[in-house]
């Protein structure tokens, strides 16, 4: 939630006039350019920033032909070649085809074992047009297609070993070299399947029962972990060390992938910060943990000013990772300065978007008043109950500063709960800047009806960031850790660790 310091004074004026007000950057159009030498010249117009197009439109773009596959508008950043969820390639302008194979995936890797199956995880490969999916192959032998870097081989023998690798394809059929080999063995099987030893592994795939997240199982469970700060200023704080901390030291069950839309992110490299979602999404799947996908817009405050964005970027990734069973999609991380109505009309042309992608991950949508139920706009969870977004498997958000909001919001959370599933996705010990003194009596009110409840929680934030909501120490990411034990951690760390690492209690059949 939490942006630089002169970002959240800026934020904070904005809150004090009930509402975040931004102008959007001017949109300016260019002309088509001249053909450049070399390059042969294509019977379908070159693609432009700043442009409406529709399903089936083809056009050209560095000497290939593409075909729209999504209508949208355009945006610097958004050209068909780095945009696979948009474009679908047709081959070389005059009438080639692309012939560069992907890069061979990296980093093949076992996520869990059974006595019977195998699940399997990879970071992904690159590809000049773009990578469209992935080969599995068992002892030499081909065995699956998936779309996403993961993929559970069942029907395997007790106590056996067996060799993986793995090819990218694209568009037009380019195979890759083959992953490094792995080899893995299966379970004893002595006394039955058990369940895995991590959240995601004993858990699977989470989905909405009534007002509760249940697990693959049918029983409710509360998740805790923590969020990051912002990609584009605390990405070094995110680590293999760091993250391994996290599920190791912490047992964090979830890690909250915080992508800021504006503030300097997403939208001043979109490729950029995809990519770091997909990296961050691997990362959070090999250790076990839950990744929550944090679409973090802030200001504008109008979840709609980031409609198109949004729908690129959560077709790409729900296509890519829809395979997974540790994913969950935040869409709105803090709408402020609009109704309830508003937000919902954006969550519902969103949210068919993902599901046309990915039917089964469950979508939080972020509530009005800064993800407050409305408290903070002198509203109430009223307006959320009486008018639900038309959807299944979704979940309402709601974010709180122990030291800022006492008991009305408190209470707000007991009463929104009996009546409709929430996750808390945010939520400091400080006051609402995630700066100042530390309230843990509150917040342990806070915790104690959580865990009573069955409410996910999720805690800001797994940074070195100067404010005491940080958990780090200043300096720490830049030194690259340690990251274990309690040394480096401020007062806030401390304690909210020491909350997190207490045992789970997740119910299995």
């Amino acid at each position: 939630m939490r942006g630089s310091l002169s970002a959240l004074l800026a934020g904070a004026l904005l809150a004090g006039l009930g509402h975040g007000l931004a102008p959007s950057p001017a949109l300016a159009i260019t002309s088509a350019a001249a053909p450049t030498a070399g390059v042969r010249t294509s019977a379908h117009p070159q693609w432009q920033p700043n442009t409406s197009y529709t399903a089936g439109t083809r056009v050209s773009y560095g000497g290939k032909e593409y075909e729209c596959l999504q209508s949208h508008t355009s945006l610097t950043g958004w050209e068909p070649s780095s945009t696979p969820a948009l474009w679908k390639s047709l081959g070389d302008s005059g009438g080639g085809t692309d012939t560069a194979a992907p890069s061979a995936p990296a980093g093949l890797r076992a996520t869990g074992t059974t006595s019977s199956s195998v699940s399997l995880a990879w970071n992904a490969s690159t590809d000049d047009v773009g990578v469209t999916g992935y080969v599995m192959y068992r002892d030499g032998a081909q065995i699956a297609t998936t779309t996403g870097t993961s993929h559970t081989v069942g029907g395997l023998s007790p106590s056996s070993a067996y060799t993986f690798t793995v090819r990218a394809r694209d568009a037009v059929g380019n195979v890759s070299p083959a992953s490094e080999a792995l080899t893995a063995t299966t379970g004893s099987g002595g006394g039955g399947t058990a369940p895995g030893t991590t959240p995601a592994a004993i858990n699977g795939r989470l989905k909405v029962c009534g007002v509760k997240l249940c697990n693959q199982y049918g029983k409710p469970v509360q998740l805790r972990g923590m969020s990051s700060h912002g990609l584009q200023w605390y990405s070094q704080c995110l680590t293999d060390g760091s993250l391994d901390a996290l599920a190791t030291d912490w047992n964090s069950d979830v890690l909250r992938i915080s992508l800021y839309v504006q503030e300097g992110g997403y939208e001043t490299d979109p490729r950029r910060y995809t990519d770091r979602v997909h990296q961050l999404i691997e990362m959070a799947t090999a250790r076990g943990m839950y990744a929550l996908v944090d679409w973090h817009q802030l200001t504008p405050g109008d979840p709609h000013h980031n409609l198109a964005r949004a729908k690129t970027f959560f077709t790409e990734i729900a296509q890519r990772h829809r395979g997974k069973t540790n994913l969950l999609y935040d869409i709105a991380n803090e709408p402020n300065g609009v109704s309830w109505a508003r937000i919902k009309s954006y969550a519902e042309q969103l949210i068919p978007v993902i599901r046309a992608q990915d039917p089964a991950t469950p979508i939080l949508v972020g509530t009005h008043g800064w993800g407050s139920l409305g408290i903070s706009d002198g509203r109430d969870e009223t307006d959320v109950i009486g008018n639900p977004v038309q959807a299944t498997n979704i979940m309402y958000t709601f974010h709180f500063y122990a030291a800022s909001h006492g008991q009305e919001y408190l209470n707000a959370l007991d009463r929104a709960s009996d009546r409709i599933p929430v996750f808390v996705t945010e939520f400091g010990t400080q006051e609402a800047s995630g700066d100042g003194p530390n309230n843990f009596t509150r917040t342990q009110q806070y915790l104690d009806l959580m865990a009573a409840k069955k409410i996910s929680w999720v805690n800001w934030n797994f940074s070195d960031d100067e404010r005491s909501g940080a958990v780090f120490k200043a300096g720490v990411c830049g030194n690259n850790g340690p990251w274990t034990g309690t040394a480096s951690l401020k007062p806030a760390g401390v304690w909210i660790r020491d909350r997190i690492r207490t045992p789970d209690s997740f119910p299995t059949a």
